[in-house]
């Protein structure tokens, strides 16, 4: 042992080493309260109180160990005896030469002991560059989180450079301690995020930076890749309060992500019109010169030259910076308006009025209010006792973006009249006050009957829309959800037509077919075919809503979603049993009300429902009201991202599989099984999500614990699929 590792032998002190024997044998018999009175009966008799400590510490090695220590309990206890002995404190060269022991045990030591030694021993005050040099000595011998601890308990990361300190830690997937790194300083926030996004670069290749790490313990190259490091920007952007302009590649690629969407909605999927996908387009495109770039070579994907060259006159493309073919296009191109697109949007209304649901009301009945001068006509026909009213609302789609997206527009319908409330607008704070009033009185008031369909759905976006409305779900009385009449009519389909062996029974193959539809209808176009004969359009779904001027199809659009509500009402109350409903259609409704009610008590004590217990209740539901036999070729699905081997394993069984990639959101798949009629496989959180999403019996919920095939045979018995043997590697052969 060296010098300074020596006990303090000083006259007339007591020798720190027979000390630490007495605290040893006091805390192996754990005689606490005599411990602690011989600590501080030991400090006491103690020449130099904090060369002692040193001396008991270096000769001892229990807080080198995890968890309580008595090393430990011996430095909390000085701490502690300094406050009430603050002579003992030591200055100048004495101190210097303690600040240089203690380094030794701060490099050995577990987190909690260093803040307790860097009080005592006045860490704080000692040369920066001096601690510097001990930091990276430790950063260079590859112990960089012991070097970060540290960096953070004495405050060194001004001084420091952030990416060379927080990479290898990103590298471990210790995100944890890299927060901690920069909690303190906004500054430090912004240079991480802006670290973090210089590596989402197209060019970037993040193998590039690991390879500096070749010896790196617990580099999880799966897990640090490009999709995580979008979701830790996103997330550090929300907690830091940032604005996400600070991180452009990171929000380029989820723009990116957004528009390939919009192309799977528009030509795959069909289910835009032009008008609403340009919209979108060109709202998340907007000025940015990457993204027009993008925009062109998906264009000339899925497109042709010609569409592509249009685009590319309307951003003004230089034609050096355009895809091969695209520039001699739009050397040739000239713009004129066509005769044939007016001829096409001829045939779709005709098409329109011919095969979907009209409004039975005149234009100038659909009131558009943008004031609060303008809302008193609505106010007086709408609160009135006995009145009866079709509630919508409308919001601008996220496609994965930043935030909750708002609710833009409210409409509320009544016999002959729809008003169709812009929320947008609302701006003043006196307006916001007697809005939030108007709509509170609206909702609360029993003596005049809503109607919705999904309504706490709408609920939830309008309280996310204004924290006024936070709590309005729990005050809301007279709403009548036509959901719960459509789920009823779900049940009367499937016991008039049990001979047809179809996954989804209320589907009109047929008249689908007639009328050239590339998807049966859902929800409540479902509702609105089934009880008034036509179905809604619903390709204004998708609009931006956010957009000012609304065009004349999304007006129509919002006022034909709330004033169908009143008509389907009207006519299920007319003759419910033509239905197979009960005679009293109110009776019906309260009755499932309730009984809805008393389901969702049990759950309030438990956050979340076991996959088990789902599937329980599956199993005696199928048992009381058993399912057609049906075959895999009949059986149509969307596995949640996290069940790949699962979608798989039935596809191998013949079953018509769709399956999430990597980065869809877990809503994609209620827009597929809405859209593509099919059954949503999926586990845990996303569940409870997704089962509200579509209709009863539209989503299952799978043990992700087991392995794909005791998963598959569990599908199977669910829905009762019977796989022979000509099914297997069906949907595998060449045909």
């Amino acid at each position: 042992m060296n010098q300074e590792s020596n006990p303090s032998e000083l006259p007339g002190g007591q020798d720190p080493l027979l000390l630490l024997k007495t605290l040893q044998s006091l805390w192996t018999k754990k005689e606490m309260k005599k411990l602690k009175e011989e600590t501080r009966r030991g400090f006491a008799g103690l020449e130099d109180p904090l060369a002692g400590l040193l001396d008991m510490l270096e000769n001892s090695s229990d807080w080198k160990g995890k968890g309580h220590s008595l090393g430990y309990y011996i430095t909390n206890e000085l701490q502690l005896w300094i406050k009430e002995h603050p002579a003992v404190q030591q200055t100048g060269l004495k101190l210097k030469k303690l600040q240089a022991r203690v380094f030794r045990i701060l490099v050995q030591c577990q987190p909690n002991l260093i803040d307790p030694l860097v009080n005592i021993y006045q860490l704080l005050t000692a040369d920066r560059s001096y601690l510097l040099g001990h930091v990276s000595h430790l950063y260079y011998n590859g112990k960089y989180k012991e070097a970060v601890i540290l960096s953070i308990k004495l405050r060194l990361q001004q001084d420091q450079d952030l990416e060379k300190m927080c990479t290898p830690l990103l590298l471990q997937d210790k995100t944890n301690l890299v927060e901690a790194y920069v909690a303190e300083d906004p500054n430090l926030q912004c240079k991480l995020l802006q670290i973090l996004d210089a590596w989402r670069e197209p060019s970037f290749n993040i193998k590039d930076i690991a390879r500096q790490y070749q010896g790196l313990l617990n580099y999880r190259p799966d897990k640090f890749n490009h999709k995580m490091l979008s979701k830790l920007v996103f997330r550090l952007l929300k907690q830091y309060n940032l604005d996400p302009a600070l991180c452009p590649n990171v929000i380029n690629q989820q723009h990116l992500g957004s528009l390939k969407y919009l192309f799977y909605k528009r030509f795959v999927e069909k289910s835009m019109t032009q008008e609403n996908w340009t919209d979108h387009v060109q709202s998340t495109v907007g000025d940015n010169r990457w993204l027009q770039e993008q925009l062109i070579r998906l264009l000339v994907s899925y497109c042709d030259l010609n569409t592509a060259a249009r685009w590319a006159f309307h951003y003004n493309f230089p034609k050096e910076n355009l895809p091969y073919g695209v520039a001699d296009e739009l050397q040739r191109l000239k713009i004129q308006e066509r005769v044939e697109d007016a001829e096409r949007t001829d045939d779709y209304e005709e098409d329109r009025k011919k095969n979907y649901y009209q409004l039975p009301i005149p234009r100038e009945n659909i009131h558009f209010l943008q004031t609060w001068e303008e809302m008193q006509q609505c106010r007086e026909q709408v609160l009135q006792a006995g009145q009866v009213i079709g509630i919508d609302m409308e919001w601008r789609p996220s496609f994965g973006s930043v935030g909750r997206s708002r609710v833009s527009l409210l409409q509320l319908a009544v016999k002959d009249q729809v008003f169709l409330l812009d929320l947008l607008q609302f701006q003043e704070e006196a307006e916001q006050e007697k809005l939030s009033h108007f709509i509170q009185t609206l909702f609360s008031d029993p003596a005049i009957t809503k109607l919705g369909y999904g309504m706490s759905g709408d609920l939830t976006s309008l309280a996310a829309t204004c924290s006024t409305f936070k709590n309005l779900n729990r005050e809301v009385q007279g709403t009548v959800d036509l959901f719960t009449v459509d789920k009823q009519l779900q049940k009367c389909f499937r016991d008039w037509r049990k001979d047809v062996r179809k996954v989804d029974v209320l589907s009109q193959e047929q008249s689908c077919e007639e009328r050239g539809f590339r998807q049966a209808e859902k929800g409540l176009s479902l509702l609105v075919q089934h009880v008034l004969g036509k179905p809604l359009d619903k390709t204004e779904q998708l609009s931006n809503w956010e957009k000012r001027p609304l065009r004349e199809e999304q007006i129509l659009y919002a006022a034909c979603d709330a004033y169908c509500l009143l008509e389907v009402y009207g006519k299920l109350s007319e003759d419910p049993a033509a239905f197979g409903l009960s005679s009293d259609l109110a009776e019906c409704l309260v009755e499932k009300q309730a009984t809805k009610s008393r389901a969702k008590r049990p759950l309030n004590k438990q956050k979340m429902p076991s996959t088990s217990k789902q599937q329980s209740k599956g199993v005696v539901k199928e048992a009381s009201n058993p399912s057609p036999v049906i075959s895999p070729k009949e059986f149509s699905v969307v596995c949640d991202n996290m069940l790949q081997g699962l979608g798989r394993y039935l596809r191998c069984l013949g079953v018509d599989v769709r399956m999430l990639e990597n980065d869809d959101d877990h809503r994609k798949a209620a827009e597929i099984a809405r859209q593509e009629g099919r059954v949503i496989l999926t586990s845990g959180l996303p569940y409870q999500t997704l089962q509200s999403q579509v209709g009863e019996g539209r989503c299952f919920s799978v043990n992700c614990s087991e392995k794909a095939r005791e998963q598959a045979l569990q599908v199977l018995k669910h829905f009762n699929v019977q796989v022979a043997l000509a099914d297997i590697f069906s949907r595998c052969q060449v045909r």
